[in-house]
């Protein structure tokens, strides 16, 4: 299946942005990167940004991936892809995870906890 040129954001607040020029969280290790770099050519996925754990990208991803797999004979939903990925995460993780999916958009999201 072709990948469709959609957009994904999955955060769960706002950190500061401590990631290199890839996109990729500087805190995961050198070897972490690799895998999941590897990960998003099996995939055929573009990850854009994150500041996420390894596992938690490494989950988004393949999650991603079985949500667009699925047969249709329609292209992807990006509401229902969004909405699939928030509950999955949220059930994982814990709430409150938002979730966008498309293409051409820019967002902005803060937390104030409390």
């Amino acid at each position: 299946m072709p990948m469709h040129s959609s957009s994904s954001s999955l955060s769960r607040r706002q950190k500061p942005n401590n990631n290199n020029e890839n996109g990729i969280s500087k805190s995961m290790s050198a070897e972490e990167e690799v895998k999941l770099a590897a990960l998003a050519i099996t995939l055929n996925v573009r990850l854009r940004s994150a500041d996420m754990p390894f596992a938690m990208q490494a989950h988004a991803l393949r999650y991603a991936r079985t949500l667009l797999l699925q047969p249709t004979n329609h292209r992807p939903n990006p509401s229902l892809l969004a909405r699939s990925l928030k509950k999955e995460f949220d059930s994982m993780y814990g709430p409150a995870w938002h979730c966008v999916v498309g293409k051409s958009f820019g967002s902005f999201v803060t937390h104030s906890p409390g």
